[in-house]
């Protein structure tokens, strides 16, 4: 039986008094998108910054490949394979797209050259160039400033960045957040392209029509706890909505996760 490639078991987190985390499980499959779902307040964000080495659980485990890993910081998770595009993308608005590919990951030239700290622009921007036509990105003119392109080709200069770096998994905060609907269907396009490349993205939203057209599964958190997990084409808004609010029964919101996690064992298998 196939195991998640990302797996958080009983993971708390306190802030203070204030305790953010109080036992959350989690689970991500490689070629999946998982939706992270949950009200304000319910610790998603706490939740991926923990998974992604931003900050550090006070208890419980993360396991990436099955093993058991330890993040000392976004570097560690970074390393492993493990990239996370924030809702403010983190791009270089002066800068071009190949340039923002490669920020704070230079190539250099080869020899003395390289020894000396010259970047090697051409193979950047022939990368960059060939990594954003692989996930569909397109763009006009490569050299433009990213403040000058439309809001979802920055999201998707950002979530090609993250592609090119990780191997495992990426996490997606709000990527459509405040795009029409012609660039948020690109951007899910993108999303949907990144997952067949067998990574796992986790997608975190509150736009609960848009996770179900692109989430092959969804983790609902509430209050800390992860209280459902459910495979995508078999849930409704209403479900959603449901568990995030509390209005599911203690023994329904046990079979969403048990439910859950048998279909995306199946999904697994069937891979």
């Amino acid at each position: 039986m196939t195991e998640p490639l990302l797996e958080a078991r009983g993971v708390v987190k306190r802030f203070g008094h204030v305790q953010a985390l109080q036992g959350a499980d989690f689970r991500a499959h490689a070629g999946e998108v998982v939706a992270l779902v949950g009200d304000n307040g319910a610790g998603k964000s706490t939740l991926v910054n923990v998974l992604s080495g931003v900050v550090a659980p006070d208890a419980g485990e993360i396991l990436l490949d099955g093993r058991l890993v330890r993040f000392s910081g976004p570097q560690d998770a970074q390393r492993l394979g493990v990239e996370t595009v924030y809702q403010d993308l983190s791009l270089a608005q002066d800068l071009d797209a190949p340039t923002n590919l490669y920020l704070g990951r230079e190539l250099l030239r080869g020899g003395l050259l390289g020894r000396l700290g010259v970047l090697d622009r051409t193979t950047m921007r022939r990368e960059a160039v060939r990594a954003f036509a692989e996930l569909g990105v397109t763009l006009k003119d490569p050299s433009a400033p990213v403040a000058t392109l439309s809001g979802g080709q920055r999201q998707s200069v950002a979530v090609a960045r993250a592609v090119a770096f990780a191997h495992r998994v990426i996490f997606l905060d709000e990527p459509t957040a405040a795009l029409g609907v012609v660039q948020r269907a690109r951007v899910l396009d993108t999303v949907r392209r990144v997952a067949e490349r067998g990574i796992a993205v986790v997608l975190i939203s509150h736009n609960m029509p848009e996770v179900l057209s692109v989430a092959d599964r969804v983790e609902v958190l509430r209050l800390g706890r992860r209280v459902a997990s459910l495979r995508a084409a078999d849930t409704t808004i209403e479900e959603l909505v449901g568990a995030m609010t509390g209005s599911l029964d203690r023994e329904q919101a046990a079979a969403a996760v048990v439910g859950g996690e048998e279909d995306a064992r199946g999904e697994e298998e069937a891979r």
